[in-house]
């Protein structure tokens, strides 16, 4: 099986989302930026060919771990990184409870981003 390489993102932080995606791009991945929940809820991705979703947990407008649920909820099972620049214990326990490959407290290295998305990119072994 071919290695995916679609990768979604969702941040509010504009820097944040240029530097993800600047990463995700020399990394041979194509990145899709998405600045709020609702703009990540209004997109309709071919999920077969999506690696992984980012998912800020604070959003201004919901929260990447709502997201992930729903994402659940709709039946699709993709591999999920949570990235947080407000680490709460509850909010780690919720993530982990949600299934994700990666818990991420910004800022985090390039090295702490790519290496969980390509084993998450490989999909099952």
């Amino acid at each position: 099986m071919q290695d995916k390489n679609l990768v979604l993102v969702v941040d509010d932080d504009p820097g944040m989302l240029k530097a993800v995606q600047r990463l995700l791009r020399q990394h041979a991945f194509e990145p899709v930026m998405f600045s709020s929940a609702q703009a990540f809820k209004n997109h309709r991705a071919d999920t077969e060919k999506t690696a992984c979703v980012i998912l800020d947990i604070n959003l201004p407008d919901g929260s990447g771990i709502e997201l992930r649920e729903n994402l659940k909820a709709a039946g699709i099972s993709v591999p999920v990184i949570y990235i947080t620049g407000n680490a709460s214990p509850q909010d780690r326990e919720a993530a982990v409870a949600s299934g994700c490959v990666a818990f991420l407290t910004k800022p985090f290295s390039s090295h702490e981003l790519i290496e969980p998305l390509k084993r998450a990119s490989a999909g099952p072994t």
